[in-house]
C-alpha cells in the first residue's frame, strides 16, 4: 500500500492505515456506532500499545489482556472490550485463510463479486460494510475489477460523499458527515 490515506485526520493514524493492510481492515471493522475518524485511529492505538499489528500476534494474544489494552482510555472504540474480541477473530481469519496477509483478501480476489464474498465472510463485516470497504479499496487504492462500480453499488459512485470511501481530507469528511445526517433525518420521516 503506497497511497496516503487521510481518514483518521491524524498523521500517525493515517500513516498506519496507509502502510498496514490489517490496520486498514481493523479501522473498517471499528467503523460502527463511533465517529469515523476515531474508529480509523484505533489501529494506531493498538500498534502503539501492543507494539505490532501482526495478525498472528494479535490472534494469539491473551484475550483479557488484549481487551484491557483496547479498552484503556482513550479506548479504540466506545465498546473497546467487545471490539477487541472481534479484532482477534478477524486476525484469526486473516492468519488461517490468508496466510497472515490482510491484503490477500483483495489481491487474490478473482472479481469484485469474489471480493465482496470474501469481505462478507469476515467477522464483523456485513453486506453494507463489505460494499463500503470495497468502494474504499476501489476509490483510494485502485482495487477495481471489471464492473466494480456496478457490483458495489452507490458507495462506488464518484462524488457521492456517502461513506469513508470518499474521505480524502477534512472537507470530504465533513461532506460525508452532512450526507449521513441528511440520510438519518430522511429516514426519521
Amino acid at each position: 500500500m503506497t497511497t496516503r490515506l487521510q481518514i483518521a485526520q491524524d498523521p500517525h493514524a493515517d500513516e498506519v492505515l496507509s502502510t498496514d493492510a490489517f490496520g486498514l481492515l481493523v479501522g473498517m471493522l471499528l467503523d460502527q456506532q463511533f465517529p469515523m475518524e476515531r474508529a480509523f485511529a484505533g489501529p494506531a492505538k493498538i500498534l502503539d500499545r501492543f507494539g505490532t499489528l501482526d495478525p498472528s500476534r494479535i490472534a494469539e494474544a491473551e484475550p483479557e489482556a488484549f481487551a484491557d489494552l483496547c479498552a484503556t482510555p482513550p479506548a479504540i472504540h466506545r465498546y473497546g472490550r467487545s471490539m477487541a474480541g472481534r479484532i482477534q477473530a478477524l486476525a484469526r481469519v486473516v492468519v488461517d485463510d490468508y496466510d497472515g496477509r490482510a491484503s490477500g483478501i483483495w489481491e487474490e480476489a478473482t472479481s469484485t463479486s469474489d471480493l465482496l464474498t470474501r469481505l462478507q465472510a469476515l467477522p464483523g463485516f456485513g453486506e453494507q460494510k463489505a460494499r463500503i470497504f470495497a468502494a474504499l479499496l476501489g476509490k483510494q487504492l485502485g482495487v477495481r475489477g471489471d464492473g466494480w462500480r456496478e457490483t458495489i453499488g452507490p458507495y462506488a459512485q464518484e462524488g457521492s460523499f456517502r461513506s469513508v470511501a470518499d474521505v480524502v481530507d477534512a472537507e470530504s469528511l465533513q461532506k460525508v458527515r452532512d450526507f449521513k445526517k441528511q440520510a438519518k433525518a430522511a429516514a426519521k420521516g
